[in-house]
């Protein structure tokens, strides 16, 4: 006796289709071109395997039973599954990665990004596309380790920071942090320039690294200082927002917060503080830096300037321009 796995093929599913389709065998029969008696072998060879009925014989019209109509109907999912199966094969073979995936840093502005994985995706390519957010090291060391196709928002330029001898890397831009916190915190009202033994007596924000490595690295802190940690820098915003501690803050991500009073910049003592920010790929070989046509097609968008600005802050109401 035949298993279902070998009677559940391709043919066998169009063939149950024809008969619903065509409202009875000898109708299918003739439109597969088979003779009656064939068709019904088949299907009953399908029953048999599967220990149903799937057609009503009771009339002379082809009536599925509800098995019959749940085979059908799952039939037809796994048909289309099939054939997209077979075109997304067929537009990998062009060239298209199966699976492209973005390690992006939490510092960049996070509407760019969406309106950049749009574009992409009305592109209708058979690559599955992925962020993964990461915040200071994690950002590169999600590249560095395979898990990531691209870097965006890289600190400094990982090109020659020795973590591998094929990454390539490309500046974003730079991004000035300035000291920011609530109106309504004790250090609002403090005289400039802030020092540092006043600073370190009132909780920091600070963002986790999210390397898998290590502590991961800080920045800004102070010796002794308490510290109320969050995962990114959204988090980190709305901390100081609420005055739940003080610490440096992107100043283009905030300059919105800034004219409405929600944020106050500080001067400190110490020097300003201001990233180099880059985005890094893999390259294929020494001769071949560019990769799949994902990756060109990321690597062609990041080559705009207007762009690349809008990664670090993008203008209230503008929209990221995309290379087709």
């Amino acid at each position: 006796m035949n298993s279902p796995r070998d009677v559940l093929t391709p043919d066998s599913l169009a063939m149950l289709q024809a008969v619903q389709e065509a409202g009875s065998l000898a109708a299918a029969a003739r439109g597969l071109g088979l003779v009656p008696s064939a068709l019904t072998y088949r299907v009953r060879q399908i029953e048999d395997a599967l220990d149903v009925l799937l057609f009503d014989r009771s009339s002379r019209r082809a009536q599925l039973t509800a098995a019959g109509e749940e085979l059908l109907r799952e039939g037809a999912r796994l048909l289309a599954d099939m054939d997209n199966i077979a075109n997304r094969v067929k537009r990998i073979a062009t060239g298209w990665e199966s699976e492209f995936t973005l390690a992006v840093d939490s510092i960049l502005d996070e509407r760019t990004v969406m309106e950049l994985c749009e574009a992409f995706l009305n592109l209708n390519a058979p690559t599955r596309l992925r962020i993964r957010h990461e915040t200071l090291t994690g950002t590169l060391e999600a590249l560095s380790s395979g898990q990531a196709d691209l870097a965006l928002g890289i600190p400094g330029n990982p090109s020659t920071s020795g973590e591998s001898l094929r990454l390539q890397s490309h500046p974003i831009g730079p991004m000035r942090f300035v000291f920011a916190l609530a109106p309504h915190h004790p250090l609002a009202q403090a005289p400039e320039p802030l020092s540092d033994a006043l600073i370190g007596q009132h909780r920091a924000v600070a963002v986790a690294d999210s390397t898998q490595r290590g502590s991961g690295m800080s920045v800004g802190l102070l010796p002794g200082q308490a510290v109320f940690t969050v995962p990114n820098m959204n988090a980190k915003i709305d901390a100081q927002a609420r005055g739940l501690g003080v610490g440096f803050l992107p100043e283009p991500r905030i300059q919105a917060l800034i004219e409405t009073g929600v944020l106050k910049v500080k001067k400190v003592q110490r020097t300003t503080r201001v990233a180099q920010l880059s985005y890094a790929w893999r390259a294929q070989s020494p001769t071949q830096d560019k990769g799949g046509r994902a990756l060109q097609w990321w690597l062609t968008q990041l080559q705009s300037p207007t762009t690349r600005a809008a990664l670090l802050v993008n203008p209230r109401g503008k929209t990221t321009p995309v290379s087709v």
